[in-house]
């Protein structure tokens, strides 16, 4: 997939606290980052054969490799590590063991809803289900998204 860009400002706090500080000066803040997003990933049940996160916080990238099961959990697991407050990009070396189509990605803005989503990208409001059940488990609730979180927009089912 490549390079993906996501807001910094925007996510979930990993860093700067609890299992995300550095618990001493000799240990990398970059290596902790990394491991806070490896845990939230492992948070979130999905997983990768061979998993790999490592972050760079110069540059607000995360890099994550591995062997995803699926595409959508492929994208989940992207996701997972771009929607973290300092995280700019991701760069996505990920293969998947089982091919599929892959997802559009949409960044929320403040005023949207689910239903907006699915209208502009199925052109129905009533369709947007699927995008929330494409977003499980980062996504608890359909009304409970934020501006600048990035969306898994699955393609629209015939």
């Amino acid at each position: 997939m490549g390079l993906i860009s996501f807001i910094r400002e925007a996510g979930e706090k990993l860093f700067g606290s609890g299992s995300a500080q550095a618990a001493s000066p000799a240990e990398d803040p970059n290596a902790v980052a990394a491991k806070a997003i490896t845990d939230y990933i492992a948070a979130m049940n999905l997983s990768a054969k061979d998993l790999q996160v490592s972050f760079d916080g110069a540059s607000g990238t995360a890099t994550v490799s591995g062997e995803a099961p699926d595409q959508p959990t492929r994208e989940k697991i992207v996701l997972c590590c771009g929607n973290v407050a300092g995280v700019d990009r991701v760069e996505d070396r990920m293969t998947v063991a089982a091919g599929g189509e892959e997802a559009q990605y949409y960044t929320v803005v403040k005023g949207d809803t689910l239903s907006k989503i699915a209208k502009q990208y199925y052109g129905n409001a009533n369709q947007y289900m699927p995008i929330f059940e494409a977003n499980k488990p980062m996504l608890t609730h359909p009304d409970k998204i934020y501006p600048g979180q990035v969306l898994r927009i699955p393609p629209q089912q015939k």
